[in-house]
Order: structure tokens, then sequence, then C-alpha cells
């Protein structure tokens, strides 16, 4: 195999081939050079691409670390798997930034929080997952040079101003995540709103709320449409109550679907 990664390739049929060029880019320093290399902060859609595609690559190790258990966000490294060999792996560059406000009457979204982080100057690459913590902000794990750089600062999201401070991983409460449970619904449709509801627990009319409101993804994508239909394989993201995955479907004879599910 040839040590510079073929790039062509690589790219060939990619989901998001703008954020995948420059880990190949990454990838070649990292076989050329010796060193270990972290790339930014990367959706899970970019992340998990990579894994699969840059994977096939015999020379190179790479490994996911976004700072918590499944998080979304993370950040890949890269290196010669002569070097992962016997050895441990380096330290992710990650730390924790506390924002503090008075969102009591004007509630925000996560959405909110990172447009209003972005605004103070952060890069995307440079935020990893955010939870909220009620009416009182938001935690998030960011690159360490992030909080070096706003720790000690204020911000504004929506019409809250918001102050910023630097904490270590250890200094975070991320919401926990339950065990992963295996479910089985019969269903009458295929339909996201009625398959996400039986899995999440929630009522058909307040999942299809959600749908409508941007809070639901299908395989890391933004769906907005309740009738979306789902197939095996799927997996839906619903925004602060985790993933559901469609383990199964099979026609019932009373013309309803019978489906196993996985809830993370």
């Amino acid at each position: 195999m040839s040590r510079t990664p073929p790039g062509g390739d690589l790219l060939r049929g990619s989901r998001d081939p703008a954020a995948l060029e420059p880990l190949i880019v990454l990838a070649d320093q990292a076989l050329r050079d010796w060193q270990p290399h972290w790339s930014g902060f990367l959706s899970a859609v970019a992340w998990e691409e990579a894994m699969e595609r840059l994977g096939s690559l015999s020379e190179l190790h790479l490994e996911a670390e976004g700072g918590r258990p499944q998080a979304e966000r993370c950040r890949l490294l890269l290196l010669r798997r002569d070097l992962a060999a016997g050895s441990t792996p380096p330290t992710a560059p990650l730390a924790g930034l506390e924002v503090s406000g008075n969102f009591l009457f004007d509630p925000a979204e996560p959405g909110d929080v990172r447009a209003g982080l972005l605004a103070a100057g952060a890069l995307d690459g440079e935020l990893g997952d955010l939870w909220l913590r009620g009416d009182r902000g938001a935690q998030v794990i960011v690159d360490p040079q992030l909080a070096a750089r706003l720790g000690g600062t204020t911000a504004r999201v929506r019409s809250v101003e918001v102050k910023l401070e630097a904490r270590g991983l250890d200094q975070l409460q991320p919401p926990t995540r339950p065990q992963p449970r295996q479910l089985a619904t019969v269903e009458a449709s295929l339909r996201l709103d009625a398959v996400a509801s039986a899995g999440f627990g929630l009522s058909r009319s307040r999942m299809a709320d959600l749908v409508r409101r941007g809070a639901a993804r299908v395989n890391w994508q933004p769906v907005t449409t309740p009738s979306r239909d789902l197939k095996t394989g799927d997996r839906i993201q619903l925004e602060n109550r985790g993933e559901l995955t469609v383990l199964s479907i099979q026609p019932t004879k009373r013309q309803r679907w019978r489906l196993e599910l996985q809830r993370h």
C-alpha cells in the first residue's frame, strides 16, 4: 500500500466530503511524520465515516474521543499503527466550559448556546458535546485553547448575558444515559413519529411536534417531517433523549409492522 492515502478513492461516495478531505490530509501527515495528530471536533456523521473509510488503511490507527460515553461530537486521533501497538495513546486535548446565566424568562435550546459561543469567537471544530442545565445555562466539552480563550469572559445567548468559565472534565456533569435495551412494538405504519414515540415512550403528537421543531435526526441528518418512513438499520437521535436503532421490521398478517428496536 502506498503511504499516501488514496484521497480520490476514499472520498468517492462520501456523505460529507468537505469534512472527510481534511482528515485524509491529516492521516497522510501522521503516516509521514510518525507523530500522533488530533482532529478538531467532528459531527457523528463525519467521525463515524472517517473511522470506516480511513480504518481501511492498514498502516493507520484511529481512535475517537469526545470526553464522555457515547459522545456525539468527537475528536479523532490519527497515528501510525506501529506507534499504537503496545503503547498508551496520548491524552485527548479536551476541557470543559461552563455557560452560566438566568434563562428563566427566555429559555434557550442547545443550538442557541452553540450560536452564542460561535458569535463569541469559538470555531466549530473547538466545540464538542453540549447540554443544558435547566434554566441556569449549559456545559460544553471544548478544545483547551478555547476554554483558556473564553474563560472569564461574557457572551450573549438569545437575550441573556452569560458568564463563561473554564472547567476540568471532572467538574462537568453530563446527563446520564440509560443502558441500551431492546424493545418490541407493533405499529400501523413505519412513520418516524409512530416508531419514535413507541421507542422513546412519548405520545405520538408530542413526538411529531419535536420532529417539526428540529429536535430529531435520522442517521444524524436533520429531519422535520414526522411522516418520513423508516427502514431496518435506521438510527433516530432525539435531542437530550438518546438514540433509537431499528433492528428489524417484519410485516404481520393484519397488515401492520412488527419492529425490534434498541434504545441507547
